[in-house]
């Protein structure tokens, strides 16, 4: 026995390509035509098959090298049976050129850069059509990646061809705007058939037919590859239409340039395409099923996962499906609560007085056939407030280096529903009155609790409130409605004795909870905020001032 050593055949026009598979190993058993390695160029990709049956010895190349034609690929330890009667026909290959020279003579390259040699004008149609394909007869288009109106650059491709060896991506040789598509997935197409009907931009044709020469035998590099292996060892053709079955990933160059993009294994990929050919869409969905699975599965921003655990083994349980509206407003907190530092600041403001001054416009409110909650007068004294301290009518930049300050005073309210809780917006809370904010608070507490509410109903908030005064309890930690920076939380108010410096007096606490977010804002303005509207709440005639 004998070791061999099997390079890279000849690549055409292009000078060096990326290893991006290699699929044997020393000690592998391999058979003549068996792939030993996968090259990708920014055109086709191709296998590089042995020339010798026998067992491989030594791995010359790995994932990621950059090879050119004649750099050793692997040695091989032939089969002698096998390798005295190819030792006539393997030394052709390297001396008889003419397969290689065939593919593209001066002849076949004419025949496809005759569309865009003349000069296009802009909006002349050219046809593009399918370029010469070597020793091919025909070839099946397996991706058509452009439709009638798209604009293209040159280069882009336009459709993706497949061999028994290889597949290529068309190029245009020409920039514009597809007008017509006249192959589609499935059909098979040879050498001069016609591609797409295209209105060239002319402005960009001119110094593309100077460069014409040196860029036309770029849709040729994908026929020299697939050419390539046979020029290698043209005895052997016939052996070599073998189906890609089995070596992964099996996708198309465009394809894997993407994937390489988003960073996806495409080992993991279940291809859709026909013979389970990898599609952009398979990759697209790849990508949006670990999104989606990524905050159940695999934790978010790197926090793990909560193991699952089988309670049934403790005792009876029942399985109870989340609201659809649970399962959005739950993924929005987690989101809330995971991007920014939140900190709640507690007080009691006391409001006695308005307490007063409200059940004085009972009469009144029953003739307006309103209802007049204490939520109202809540509502009318935080746009002051909001005024005194701006950062908290405001949302921090997406680079996070700068605040977005709102000149406007849009306040969400959070409303309890069967389904779930939702946050209706009141817009331009500074410029109404009581009256109508309490018209406002009703009405769009009805249309939340009927389900009811239309997608503008709940954007544009700058500032929250969340209101648990009906129910009771005396604190909470309300989470910020992120992009908001700040949520005001709101508790049932109680009589309390308090010392007037002579005796205890009973009055009506008001406890109430103001979350922020702590990029934006600090503990001492979080404290002078909620000192602030209490004594507006306390004293209501200071919102005339």
């Amino acid at each position: 026995m004998s070791v061999k050593e099997i390079c890279v055949p000849p690549l055409g026009d292009v000078d060096a390509v990326d290893v991006i598979e290699v699929l044997v190993k020393p000690g592998d058993r391999i058979e003549q035509e068996s792939p030993l390695i996968t090259l990708e160029s920014d055109k086709a990709s191709m296998d590089v098959p042995a020339s010798e049956a026998g067992q491989i010895k030594e791995v010359l190349v790995k994932v990621g090298d950059q090879v050119k034609e004649g750099d050793p690929i692997v040695r091989v330890e032939a089969v002698e049976a096998e390798t005295e009667p190819e030792a006539a026909p393997s030394e052709p290959p390297e001396e008889t050129t003419a397969p290689e020279q065939a593919e593209a003579p001066p002849r076949p390259e004419s025949q496809v850069s005759e569309a865009p040699q003349p000069k296009a004008e802009k909006g002349e149609i050219q046809e593009i059509r399918v370029p010469p394909l070597g020793d091919v007869d025909v070839v099946d288009v397996i991706e058509v990646l452009v439709k009638p109106g798209d604009r293209i650059e040159q280069e882009s491709p336009l459709i993706t061809l497949e061999s028994d060896k290889a597949s290529m991506d068309v190029p245009s040789p020409e920039a514009g705007q597809v007008e017509e598509v006249m192959v589609k997935v499935g059909d098979q197409v040879k050498e001069g058939d016609l591609i797409v009907r295209l209105a060239a931009a002319g402005a960009a044709v001119e110094p593309e037919a100077e460069e014409a020469p040196p860029a036309q035998p770029e849709p040729a590099v994908p026929a020299q590859t697939e050419a390539a292996p046979e020029a290698a060892a043209p005895a052997q053709a016939p052996a070599a239409k073998k189906a890609l079955e089995g070596l992964p990933p099996y996708a198309s160059p465009s394809v894997r340039k993407f994937a390489r993009k988003l960073g996806v294994d495409l080992q993991q990929v279940e291809g859709s395409g026909p013979k389970g050919r990898i599609l952009k869409e398979d990759v697209e969905e790849f990508v949006k099923s670990r999104l989606q699975k990524a905050p159940a599965e695999e934790g978010i921003a790197g926090i793990p996962a909560v193991p699952e655990i089988d309670f049934s083994k403790f005792g009876p349980v029942e399985s109870m499906p989340l609201s659809r509206l649970k399962r959005l407003t739950g993924s929005h907190l987690q989101r809330a609560w995971l991007n920014a530092p939140q900190v709640t600041q507690h007080h009691e403001v006391d409001i006695t007085e308005l307490e007063a001054f409200r059940q004085s416009l009972k009469g009144e409110a029953e003739r307006r056939e309103v209802k007049l909650t204490p939520l109202a007068f809540m509502l009318k004294a935080l746009p002051k407030v909001l005024k005194e301290f701006p950062p908290f009518n405001a949302s921090l930049a997406p680079d996070g280096q700068s605040l977005i300050l709102k000149q406007y005073c849009h306040i969400g309210v959070a409303v309890a529903t069967p389904d779930g809780l939702v946050v209706p917006v009141v817009r331009d809370v500074d410029r109404k009155g009581v009256w109508t904010l309490a018209e406002e608070l009703a009405e769009v507490s009805a249309r939340a609790r009927a389900g009811k509410l239309k997608p503008d109903d709940l954007q544009g908030g700058c500032f929250s409130v969340s209101s648990l005064g009906g129910i009771g309890g005396s604190f909470f930690t309300p989470i910020v409605n992120v992009p908001e920076v700040a949520i005001l939380g709101i508790s049932r108010a109680r009589m309390q004795p308090v010392w007037d410096g002579s005796q205890f007096a009973p009055r009506l606490i008001l406890p109430i909870s103001l979350s922020y977010d702590h990029r934006v804002i600090d503990g001492a303005e979080g404290a002078q905020f909620v000192v602030r509207y209490g004594e507006l709440l306390g004293d209501l005639r200071q919102l005339v001032l």
